[in-house]
């Protein structure tokens, strides 16, 4: 098996008959196998592939269709440079605002992302956000850690109650909907908004608000499940955050551009926001670094999809739909039809 010059992927000579592909981003284990099994191409080992080595690879491999995830732009000066041969990208993710849809349309560019398969588990993360933001769980392992478990009085280390609490939803889709059925285990009411009314077997026993700063004044938690887009961006900000009752808490499991970051902040540091648990982030990686200090935050950094079973599904779900086009078929998860 030859290795690349810079030691960051695998190279398969596999019979032409073979799709070929480059994948920038390292796979687990089930989904290397399978890309060492039943494509070849360059396929990131030791360290994710850039955008300027993986054009060069494409091209070097006569590779037909590009592997890549959320942390990639495929943006339009980038398609542009796609040599021809490419026909399909599959994004790791569910998301894709990361990608430049007008212009891969205009390409003829065929991209695939990978709903439903993340839906559970994501929702899982947004929860244990809520119950850890609620419950104040990184201060209470801090305080362990730092052995200075003492006598307390019965009005001290006071979290939120989580049950019998009304969570407002922000985007009712897959993901949106798996946190409603959890919180209804939690006997909690469910409002949520979204552009449109759910069909009432689609809602989860949530109740529909077409009127989102009429559901925020009635939230004790709320929970951002939508995608980012102009519209979205910053859909919490100073003066819906404001809208909350005091002592409110947010979650935020799906883009960190939905809330703007400097208007949470304040809030947590005078308390009229209890709590917050985050996943993701407006820059990431690279984040706010005053979220660190404070302590009435649950901090994780962008893992909603991160178990083994959730992340092997993405993988072979992308090499299922890569698969799917360099056959001749229809994409099992176009972004478009």
């Amino acid at each position: 098996m030859a290795e690349l010059d810079s030691p960051l992927a695998t190279l398969t000579p596999a019979p032409a008959a073979r799709p070929r592909l480059v994948s920038v981003r390292r796979m687990p284990p089930t989904v290397a196998a399978r890309l060492d099994r039943d494509f070849a191409g360059a396929f990131a080992v030791d360290r994710d592939i850039d955008r300027e080595e993986s054009l060069a690879l494409l091209e070097e491999h006569k590779a037909e269709a590009l592997l890549f995830s959320s942390g990639f732009k495929l943006d339009a000066g980038f398609i542009e440079r796609l040599p021809a041969r490419v026909k399909v990208a599959a994004t790791c993710s569910v998301g894709f605002d990361h990608v430049d849809v007008a212009a891969a349309k205009s390409r003829g560019l065929v991209v695939t992302n990978t709903p439903d398969v993340l839906t559970g588990c994501t929702a899982d993360l947004a929860f244990s956000l809520l119950l850890s933001a609620a419950r104040r769980l990184p201060e209470a392992d801090q305080m362990l850690r730092r052995d200075a478990w003492g006598p307390r009085a019965m009005g001290d280390f006071l979290g939120v109650r989580v049950w019998g609490q009304t969570i407002g939803i922000i985007g009712m889709g897959r993901i949106g909907r798996a946190v409603a059925r959890r919180a209804r285990g939690f006997d909690m009411r469910v409002l949520y908004h979204d552009a449109a009314q759910l069909p009432p077997a689609l809602e989860e026993g949530g109740h529909f608000m077409a009127d989102l700063d009429a559901m925020l004044g009635q939230c004790q938690f709320v929970s951002l499940h939508c995608p980012y887009t102009p519209a979205t961006r910053h859909i919490l900000n100073r003066r819906t955050l404001g809208l909350l009752p005091p002592g409110a808490v947010v979650v935020n499991a799906a883009r960190g551009g939905l809330i703007e970051e400097e208007a949470l902040i304040d809030g947590l540091k005078s308390g009229r926001i209890a709590a917050a648990g985050l996943d993701v982030f407006e820059g990431e990686p690279r984040f706010d670094r005053r979220f660190i200090d404070l302590p009435n935050v649950s901090l994780a950094p962008h893992i909603g999809s991160a178990t083994v079973e959730t992340r092997d599904a993405m993988g072979l779900r992308c090499l299922d739909n890569i698969a799917a086009v360099l056959s001749g078929r229809p994409a099992i998860d176009p972004l478009w039809s």
